[in-house]
């Protein structure tokens, strides 16, 4: 005589006692499907939001910059020298801005350039901050989010006003042409 365990496992069609204390995979793949859709519906907004947190950042960083070189300019009489990208004008003290900020990598890429005397497009200007690619930090090219600086500092035209793209695509606000 054989003796039957306590629950019957029989195959097939047949009722196969179930624990309700466990999670099945068809609830667990509603709920993934659920927050995968949630996900895909917040996605846009957060980078949105990002967008606009970068242009916040690099408007105001071309804004603080430019309002200290015209200060130095005004006090010493001529505007400072040409430097390499990501190198500080000598009238710029690390009283006058965070230089980390200049020196290092931007929220976009790319380092801030001093412009004296040079020309960009074919037109020489006399003044003009820069942000470059440079070999270690690579400018995000991204028109859209141009566009959107551009709208805060200038026209909103990346080909005419004092916010331009400049020779190699770089973002060049002009202080004096």
């Amino acid at each position: 005589m054989s003796v039957s365990p306590p629950f019957s496992r029989r195959l097939g069609r047949q009722a196969i006692p179930r624990s309700t204390a466990g999670v099945g995979l068809v609830e667990l793949m509603v709920v993934v499907t659920i927050i995968s859709m949630l996900m895909a519906l917040a996605l846009p907004s957060y980078q949105r939001i990002q967008k606009k947190a970068r242009s916040a950042a690099i408007s105001n960083d071309f804004r603080v910059f430019t309002a200290v070189l015209q200060a130095r300019a005004h006090e010493n009489g001529s505007w400072p020298a040409e430097t390499a990208a990501g190198g500080v004008p000598d009238v710029i003290t690390k009283d006058d801005i965070q230089l980390a900020s200049w020196i290092g990598p931007t929220s976009i890429g790319g380092r801030f350039d001093w412009e004296n005397n040079q020309i960009h497009n074919g037109t020489r200007y006399r003044a003009a901050l820069a942000l470059v690619d440079t070999g270690d930090a690579a400018l995000m090219v991204d028109l859209g989010l141009y566009q959107e600086i551009d709208a805060v500092l200038d026209d909103g035209n990346l080909n005419t006003g004092n916010f331009r793209l400049g020779q190699s695509n770089c973002l060049l606000f002009i202080i004096e042409p």
